[in-house]
């Protein structure tokens, strides 16, 4: 077994403590030598996957004072995924800040009329979606993917397109964790695909890789209670 599944093993069996053992956001985690002991797994591989806990929000390093809880997965999470898949979906997100980011600049430099008003469109059909009680993942993926169809750059869409089953959990997920709470994160939600698409709109490159990639930042966030 490589070194990359025994880290997403570790991520998984982190979560796992977590959720089981209902740590709360502040407790601290067991030391690094706890989990590898316990794991039967090196320190090494049980600190990389404490990184990536760290990197995707759920963990924080202390420096000398071990690992926190700094949010804990929602419960609803695990309808839409597989727990041992949560380390591998919730790595797509790393991807999608640089390729989706560069995608949204690309697509305010370059956009066309026609591209645009497709934008546009499925920038609409997402808002009527999530306002009403219908699913809106689908909606969802279809601006995204317009955006990256805009960059006119044919290499973007294959590469866009393999994550396409991880990223539309990740959509799933995170429109109905967001429906569980105040009406106000679904706006929030909105307003950042607005930002998104008002910069494209007025050739706002950096403006539009900015909107993506805090969208994309508060879409990991939502994940979490």
């Amino acid at each position: 077994m490589t070194e990359v599944r025994l880290a997403d093993r570790a991520y998984t069996a982190i979560v796992r403590i977590i959720t089981d053992d209902a740590l709360a956001v502040g407790d601290r985690l067991p030391s690094e030598a706890q989990l590898a002991a316990t794991f039967g797994m090196s320190r090494a591989i049980v600190r990389e996957a404490l990184a990536r806990l760290a990197s995707d929000g759920i963990t924080q390093a202390r420096r000398g004072a071990g690992s926190y809880v700094k949010r804990r997965p929602s419960a609803r999470l695990g309808s839409h995924m597989p727990m041992d898949a949560l380390a591998a979906t919730l790595g797509t997100y790393e991807v999608r800040f640089v390729l989706e980011a560069e995608a949204a600049r690309l697509a305010a430099q370059r956009r066309s009329p026609h591209q645009l008003d497709t934008i546009e469109r499925a920038l609409e059909a997402l808002r009527a979606a999530l306002l009403s009680n219908a699913p809106a993942h689908d909606e969802d993926w279809h601006l995204h993917r317009a955006i990256v169809e805009a960059t006119a750059n044919a290499a973007f869409l294959p590469v866009f397109d393999h994550m396409h089953d991880a990223v539309m959990g990740i959509l799933r997920a995170g429109v109905d964790i967001s429906r569980s709470r105040a009406p106000d994160v679904i706006g929030a939600m909105m307003d950042e695909h607005d930002a998104i698409v008002d910069a494209i709109r007025v050739q706002d490159a950096d403006g539009a890789a900015l909107a993506m990639r805090w969208h994309l930042s508060q879409g990991r966030k939502r994940l979490m209670p």
